[in-house]
């Protein structure tokens, strides 16, 4: 038997009695955790039990501990055997929860990549007793966390703690069909829908990452709530329907799609949400400089606009209400990037958008010429508008020449 390493025996120093030893042992295998994560896989995955423990440990020690388990749980075998702990996950959710948890952040980043599993989604019906300075009413574990990102998202619930990458757990967590439905589903009549909470951190100047995020959950919910969700009223739950969302969500998913100088006329302006009229500064910072982010933004915009362009007439009449002004905000868009895949995705959204307002017969508006016609009308209106900003420029230089000749 071949005698462990000095590394191997600096990770069994993460049980040890000694509190200064085990802290010296998890600031030096931060590094490794990066390099050689294989190191915490060996003796049928001790170490991972050691740092479970450790999470409960000082809050240095805790600290790194929480940063290697960040680290290495992108491998499978571990990712399984973190998220598919109980007793694991209720020390998360009971450290995330207290106000004064100094780790609260890294917290969220391991739940995040947790999320990954299909195991958390249990997060929907685990029950956790309800915590007073959080929620009274909230009593699931998903519930917790959404009442966490809102009252904290600002540092308000716990200084040391943004929480922004919880949403990167709704995110992951609103693809399976019964939690998009609880995110879309208003707890109250007179209460909106958990994933409005979510909003006010999609445009600039939020964090890259939580605006990410926030685009994402709202396609992964849409794209997972069933076609047919229950319609049924309850005194503690209250169906919200497609119709619904549009006015709660389309808002949201143009501003950043608006350049702060988009030369709209007043006619296009007052087809917009009454929230996009006027934006200035500071209320607005500017379009979406990030491809990344704008991708995500325009395929949620789809996606509501699919999912709201009902057959009956009453939906049809309600999307076109809505999306009046979405035409103006997605041509000066197209206009503006010069990203392919960014601009295919706007051409899809107009698709939607034109459905029945063809000047062609109706009969073949939706054959496959009918996508055909409706980019290039968009790509007319660019060329005439182009060809307009051309002759100005030219009329601008005559001038020039006309008083450098007199």
């Amino acid at each position: 038997m071949s005698r462990p390493t000095e590394l191997e025996e600096l990770v069994e120093f993460l049980h040890h009695g000694n509190t200064q030893i085990r802290q010296i042992a998890a600031e030096n295998l931060v590094p490794y955790s990066k390099t050689q994560p294989s190191i915490f896989k060996h003796d049928q995955l001790t170490p991972i039990k050691d740092l479970k423990l450790l999470v409960k440990d000082y809050a240095p020690i805790a600290k790194n501990a929480l940063t290697i388990l960040i680290n290495i749980s992108t491998d499978p075998e571990i990712l399984k055997s973190l998220s598919e702990d109980d007793a694991f996950l209720e020390t998360i959710m009971a450290r995330i929860t207290n106000p004064k948890e100094p780790t609260a952040d890294l917290l969220s980043m391991l739940l995040a990549n947790l999320s990954k599993s299909d195991s958390l989604s249990r997060l929907h019906t685990l029950h956790r007793r309800a915590v007073p300075s959080l929620s009274p009413t909230a009593t699931t574990a998903l519930d917790q966390l959404l009442a966490l990102f809102n009252a904290g998202v600002h540092g308000k619930y716990n200084p040391s703690a943004t929480f922004h990458y919880l949403a990167y757990v709704f995110a992951d967590l609103a693809k399976f069909p019964l939690i998009s439905t609880h995110l879309l589903t208003s707890p109250t009549p007179s209460t909106p829908p958990p994933l409005t909470l979510l909003l006010p951190h999609l445009p600039p100047p939020s964090p890259r990452p939580l605006r990410l995020a926030t685009a994402s959950c709202i396609r992964n919910a849409l794209l997972a709530l069933p076609s047919s969700p229950p319609t049924t009223t309850t005194k503690t739950t209250t169906t919200t329907t497609l119709q619904q969302l549009i006015p709660l969500l389309l808002p949201s998913l143009l501003r950043p799609l608006i350049a702060p100088d988009a030369p709209f006329t007043d006619a296009e302006t007052a087809l917009l949400p009454p929230e996009l009229q006027y934006l200035g500064p500071p209320e607005h910072a500017g379009r979406e400089g990030d491809v990344g982010v704008l991708k995500e933004v325009l395929e949620a915009l789809w996606l509501v606009l699919v999912r709201g362009s009902g057959e009956e007439e009453e939906e049809e009449e309600g999307m076109r209400k809505e999306g009046g002004g979405a035409y103006a905000v997605l041509r000066e868009l197209h206009l503006g990037v010069d990203d392919e895949e960014v601009r295919g995705i706007v051409e899809r959204c107009v698709d939607v958008l034109m459905m029945g307002k063809d000047d062609d017969d109706d009969d073949d508006k939706m054959d496959e010429g009918g996508g055909g016609r409706r980019r290039r009308r968009m790509v007319v209106e660019e060329q005439e508008k182009e060809e307009e900003e051309e002759e100005e420029e030219d009329d601008s230089e005559d001038e020039k020449k006309i008083v450098e000749v007199f």
